[in-house]
């Protein structure tokens, strides 16, 4: 069946940063929605959003990691093919076997402007799409690839109106990963410190693949089942375990690209201590996301085995999904 709305946003896990805050405004980039095409990305096209005077006020806090606001849908009255549990459990893409590099490497622009994040962005997508395309097809399913489409200020999705005051999201209905702009650009300009800037590319990187993770999910019918699932369950408790299942196997989907790709981007040296300091110092404040040794647990899992396979949340103890 056809869900009403399917929105995977940002709003209630955080990462607390222990950096020092930095006097300056974060950005002086204008407001700007930018839409990239799910195919090859272009040039953006750049239309005018309602962001108001930058604030001057900086917070030592880190931004929240993606995350996923409650489904809207529709009772089913039929579901032909697998049930919703085999679509989560003993999904197709768990035996799509190791995942290759695509040899992707960082973009040379630097997220100091609007214009530095957008490359970032577009050549994150670039390696994604290449690397997402051979497993979805192993799986047996039919790979499409996402819309990305930036903002400052606020943005109108069919999933609803999103403010830069939250981190990114991937908003099922129209199959589009959102990019915050203020947020990324703002965490590289906020610290002087060249190890913090190391820590905000490599937090750009793991967001969009995080992001990418649930339009993987989208594509193999979990995003889909897991609205149906969590529809039927008798309370809320359960609804929170079936979204930190969601939203950690995002992530490991995430590390899945990131360890594949580590040789080349590459994440070593101080990069790779920023990427592990980030994936296991997360607050998970409205328990629905994971905390963070277990954030840890699954994107190590996803980073070091590459393989769908490790990614099976929907299978795992709730010991492990708390």
């Amino acid at each position: 069946m056809l869900l009403g709305v399917l929105v995977i946003g940002s709003t209630a896990l955080k990462a607390i940063s222990s950096a020092l805050k930095h006097d300056s405004d974060p950005t002086s980039e204008p407001s700007i929605t930018t839409t990239y095409s799910p195919t090859e990305p272009t040039e953006p096209t750049e239309a005018p959003s309602t962001r108001g005077e930058p604030t001057t006020t900086q917070s030592t806090t880190r931004p929240t990691r993606p995350t996923a606001s409650r489904q809207t849908t529709s009772k089913p009255t039929t579901n032909p093919g697998p049930s919703d549990s085999d679509l989560v459990v003993k999904n197709a893409l768990y035996k799509a076997g190791v995942m290759s590099s695509v040899h992707c490497r960082e973009a040379s622009a630097r997220p100091s402007s609007a214009a530095g994040a957008r490359a970032n962005y577009k050549n994150l997508l670039g390696c994604l799409n290449k690397a997402w395309a051979p497993m979805v097809a192993k799986a047996g399913g039919r790979f499409r690839a996402p819309h990305v489409i930036t903002f400052s200020g606020s943005v109108s999705s069919p999933c609803g109106t999103h403010m830069d005051t939250n981190p990114p999201f991937f908003c099922g209905t129209n199959d589009t990963i959102y990019m915050n702009l203020t947020e990324d650009t703002g965490n590289y300009n906020r610290y002087p410190q060249s190890y913090q800037k190391v820590w905000a590319r490599m937090w750009m990187l793991h967001q969009m693949a995080h992001e990418y993770g649930h339009h993987v999910q989208n594509n193999m019918g979990i995003l889909q089942a897991y609205a149906r699932i969590r529809y039927e369950r008798p309370n809320y408790a359960m609804e929170l375990q079936d979204s930190r299942r969601l939203e950690l196997q995002a992530s490991c989907f995430s590390d899945i690209f990131i360890g594949a790709n580590k040789s080349s981007y590459p994440v070593t040296g101080q990069s790779q201590v920023q990427w592990r300091w980030l994936i296991g110092h997360v607050t998970d404040l409205n328990n629905d996301h994971g905390d963070a040794n277990n954030h840890q647990y699954w994107a190590l899992r996803g980073y070091n085995a590459r393989d769908p396979r490790v990614c099976n949340t929907w299978s795992a103890s709730a010991g492990k999904v708390q």
